[in-house]
């Protein structure tokens, strides 16, 4: 009789675990700007079930070479996201940026146009499916690497829709990618969205961040940026602090020690959590526990 009760102890206490744990969807949106169908995961805290409450809504963008499912399936703590929800009682939501979208809208590519895609189709898709705050007061956005320069790109471009961005090791330069690897395998993916950097080097420079210090001074976004002093990208991280600080844009830069790493971005993405709590608490969206 013991044994048994103890086996129902451990059940429902199994099932409690399960009850009160983020849930992980995985939402298809389908695009109108590509013709295709991307998927989107989104992880929503444990008391959304329980609630009636709208929610404020992070996005969160993967990096070059990768896809919606990475920042689930990389990190060292594969409960990363999940706890995260959790703890800030915020939604996440992490879409679909193919390999080398770099988030905008290639003038050579009918059918890589990220900026739209994000901005108006997953968006709107997020706000129609979820409990969300469908304002700019409660969405915020981040992401890694190829993600850090989308969160910045796409904020910078779009401040009615954000209230806050940050960039952990963000490709704030996009032509890095090409300086540091000039192999068949990168020139062939990012051609098809920027075309050949000899002949059409203005549109890599003026598609990137650095590029864009007069509209982050204009938009007076929070910013929050940070990358790891072994990084390849350092340097690019290293002049867009360098113009901010000379632009005066306000803006939270640390680097600390590590590189172009999962290990590096489950470190840092708990800092942008909470930097966006603060900016969100500001705005009255959520409350303190």
């Amino acid at each position: 009789m013991k044994k048994i009760r103890a086996l129902v102890v451990v059940f429902l206490v199994g099932i409690t675990s399960v009850s009160y744990a983020a849930k992980v969807d995985t939402l298809q949106i389908a695009s109108t700007a590509m013709g295709k169908t991307y998927k989107a995961a989104v992880v929503l805290p444990n008391t959304y079930a329980k609630s009636k409450s709208t929610y404020p809504v992070m996005y969160l963008l993967h990096g070059a070479y990768g896809h919606f499912s990475d920042w689930l399936k990389n990190t060292p703590n594969k409960k990363l996201v999940q706890n995260l929800s959790d703890q800030y009682n915020m939604i996440i939501v992490m879409p679909e940026g193919e390999t080398f979208s770099f988030y905008l809208d290639s003038p050579m590519n009918k059918e890589s146009q990220f900026e739209t895609f994000i901005t108006q189709e997953v968006i709107q898709k997020v706000d129609k499916t979820y409990r969300t705050i469908s304002n700019r007061n409660g969405r915020v956005i981040t992401g890694l690497s190829m993600g850090g320069h989308g969160a910045l790109y796409l904020s910078g471009r779009h401040p009615d829709l954000f209230c806050a961005a940050g960039s952990m090791s963000g490709a704030v330069d996009m032509s890095a990618m090409l300086n540091r690897d000039s192999s068949t395998q990168v020139i062939k993916l990012m051609q098809p969205v920027f075309g050949d950097k000899s002949s059409n080097s203005e549109l890599y420079e003026q598609n990137s961040v650095l590029a864009m210090t007069d509209k982050l001074k204009a938009n007076k976004l929070p910013l929050i940026i940070d990358c790891g002093v072994n990084d390849f990208l350092i340097e690019p991280n290293r002049e867009l602090h360098r113009r901010l600080v000379y632009n005066k844009v306000d803006h939270d830069y640390t680097e600390r020690p590590g590189a172009h790493t999962w290990d590096y971005w489950e470190n840092s993405l708990p800092y942008h959590v909470l930097f966006f709590n603060k900016i969100l608490l500001k705005n009255q969206v959520v409350s303190k526990k």
